[in-house]
């Protein structure tokens, strides 16, 4: 009796785990999916025994950064290229395009291993960065060219929206403040590196000569470096 009532429950269980990602889909990014797959495949991470997010991490990470050139060159005619790649390198960030995943609620739709799950893969910045990109690239295969380009438009339009002006790196603007007070240039060094591979963390310390010095971690050691610098301008009042 037991095996017939579990028998029962079991496939109408199935069949609303399988329902869910389609509604989550059309939900987080406003229209209907006809190949899920691609989606189940852009969420999977390489620590499950299936079809990964590499191939089409991949491919939206062209469609990203296309639909993003495109964008700032209509929208800022008047700038040079030097500007336009400062804006467009602040906006096509791991950490940006986690920070987007994170807000259509990715997290929840994740496909990990239980290791990977257990060492924090699904709040690392490098894992929800290459889903996002992963399920651009879904979006661009089930949709068109077009259809993905609104897509980035409409998750990255309040990104763009806040770029008033032409963003200045934290590490540039380290090394102009030090040019301008006439002290050596900064120097980062990597203090610390814990975690798996799959979610890293990098501790980095930047130091201007003996005047100041700060640390900072992140997912990777261009992000730890960039934080870094962001606390010793926060420091020095740059």
């Amino acid at each position: 009796m037991d095996l017939g009532v579990g028998g029962a429950v079991e496939p109408d269980r199935g069949r609303l785990l399988s329902d869910a990602l389609p509604r989550w889909v059309e939900q987080a990014l406003a229209r209907a999916p006809t190949r899920i797959d691609d989606y189940e495949r852009a969420l999977t991470h390489g620590s499950t025994a299936r079809a990964t997010y590499e191939r089409l991490e991949f491919l939206g990470d062209r469609v990203l950064g296309l639909s993003v050139a495109e964008w700032l060159y209509d929208r800022f005619p008047s700038e040079t290229e030097g500007a336009l790649s400062k804006r467009f390198n602040a906006l096509v960030t791991g950490a940006v395009c986690a920070e987007i995943a994170r807000g259509i609620g990715v997290v929840p739709h994740l496909r990990l291993g239980k290791q990977a799950r257990d060492d924090g893969a699904g709040d690392s910045d490098n894992v929800l960065g290459d889903v996002m990109e992963a399920l651009i690239g879904a979006y661009y295969r089930d949709h068109g060219h077009d259809a993905a380009r609104d897509l980035v438009r409409r998750l990255w339009g309040s990104r763009i929206d806040a770029q008033l002006g032409v963003p200045r790196h934290p590490k540039s603007a380290l090394q102009e403040w030090a040019a301008a007070h006439n002290r050596r240039p900064p120097e980062y060094a990597i203090v610390d590196k814990s975690g798996p591979g799959h979610a890293p963390r990098f501790t980095v310390r930047v130091t201007i000569g003996k005047l100041a010095a700060a640390e900072a971690t992140g997912t990777s050691k261009q992000d730890a470096e960039t934080a870094a610098a962001k606390a010793l301008l926060a420091q020095l009042g740059g």
